[in-house]
C-alpha cells in the first residue's frame, strides 16, 4: 500500500493547479480522464462555473475552526478526483478551505483515472467512487478516509436507489437542491467527527 500511495504522490496537483488543469483542458473542448464525450465536458464546465461560485460563499463554522487549528501533527489530505465529477466540484471547496486553516495540513489532489492502483485500495462499497480522501500521516500512513460525499447525502442517494431502483436524473438533481441548500455544512460536520477521533486517538 505505502507504495502505491507514494507513487501516487509523485503525481499530485495543488488545488489551484487542479482548478487550472481542469479549465486548459475545457479551453480545447476536454475533461480529465481517458474517457471524452460532450456530456463529459458539460459537466466538467458546469463544476468548474460551481466551484468558482463555492469558493466565494462557502464559510466554515467556528466549531470546525477551532477542531482543525487544535490538529498539531503534520498530515497530507489526499484526494482522488476528476474534473466531470458533480461531488468533487461540491465538496472540494470546503475541503480547501478546512485545510487552509492549519499549516500542518497539505491537500494534495490526484486524477483517479491516472491513479487506479490507488483508487482501488479505497473502494466504497466495491466502487470508484469520488471524491475519495484519505488523510495521511508524516510517514504516508493511511490513517482515515472520507468519500465521496457527506453521510447525509450518502443517505439521501441510497434511500432513493432503495426506492426506485436505479440512480436517474431525477436524483442528481434532489442531489444538487440538497447540496445548495446544505452550503458545505454536512462535510464539516463529517470532518469534524474524523478530527475529533484523530484527537482521541492522540490522546
Amino acid at each position: 500500500m505505502k507504495d502505491i500511495i507514494k507513487k501516487s504522490l509523485e503525481s499530485t496537483y495543488t488545488y489551484q493547479e487542479y482548478k487550472d488543469l481542469v479549465r486548459s483542458l475545457l479551453a480545447e473542448g476536454k475533461a480529465t480522464g481517458p474517457n471524452q464525450s460532450e456530456d463529459i465536458t458539460n459537466y466538467s464546465m458546469l463544476n468548474d462555473k460551481r466551484m468558482k461560485r463555492l469558493d466565494k460563499t462557502i464559510k466554515i463554522s467556528d466549531q470546525t475552526i477551532s477542531a482543525i487549528q487544535n490538529l498539531k501533527e503534520p498530515q497530507t489530505w489526499l484526494v482522488l478526483t476528476e474534473g466531470w465529477c458533480g461531488d468533487a466540484a461540491q465538496n472540494l471547496p470546503v475541503i480547501n478551505k478546512m485545510a487552509e486553516l492549519n499549516e500542518n495540513i497539505e491537500l494534495k489532489l490526484v486524477l483517479r483515472d491516472e491513479n487506479l492502483e490507488l483508487m482501488d485500495l479505497f473502494l466504497t462499497n466495491g466502487g470508484q467512487s469520488i471524491p475519495k480522501l484519505i488523510v495521511l500521516d508524516k510517514d504516508h500512513n493511511a490513517l482515515k478516509t472520507w468519500g465521496p460525499r457527506p453521510a447525509i447525502a450518502t443517505k439521501l442517494v441510497a434511500d432513493y436507489k432503495a426506492t426506485h431502483g436505479v440512480l436517474d436524473a431525477q436524483l442528481k438533481e434532489d442531489l444538487q437542491v440538497w447540496y445548495n441548500k446544505d452550503k458545505g455544512k454536512s462535510t464539516q460536520d463529517d470532518f469534524l467527527k474524523l478530527i475529533n477521533s484523530s484527537i482521541a486517538q492522540e490522546v
